[in-house]
């Protein structure tokens, strides 16, 4: 698929997959025009890398996790630093908070419209 209809199925302007490229986050082979072409699997790529940029992941540590998650019972990492190793746990533990901020959040506004929904079966 070409860069155009990549970036329609995913949501993510062509400049930003570009810069997923260049960043060695996705890749693409070139048509005999130059153009690019990206395989089906790029959508779900692409679709891993945004959700890792939302957690607060920086590029440079998710290029080096991406391979871990095509086969995600076969990780190794033949260069994983101490500094690596932390700066992961401290960006899951980050990941940890906001799911759990989210999780209270949700639940906040699922009790605010039971109890709207409930007025208003109450009210002629």
């Amino acid at each position: 698929m070409r860069i155009g209809e990549l970036s329609e199925r995913t949501g993510t302007s062509r400049r930003l997959l570009r810069y997923y490229e260049a960043q060695g986050l996705i890749v693409s082979s070139r048509a005999p025009n130059g153009y690019r072409d990206y395989d089906e699997a790029t959508v779900d790529r692409v679709m891993q890398v945004r959700g890792l940029l939302d957690a607060g992941l920086p590029t440079r540590i998710i290029k080096q996790i991406l391979p871990c998650l095509d086969k995600p019972r076969i990780i190794h990492f033949s260069d994983a630093t101490p500094e690596m190793l932390a700066t992961l746990e401290h960006e899951r533990d980050r990941m940890s908070d906001r799911i759990e901020c989210l999780i209270r959040n949700r639940d906040a506004i699922g009790e605010y419209l039971d109890a709207v929904r409930a007025k208003r079966a109450g009210t002629p």
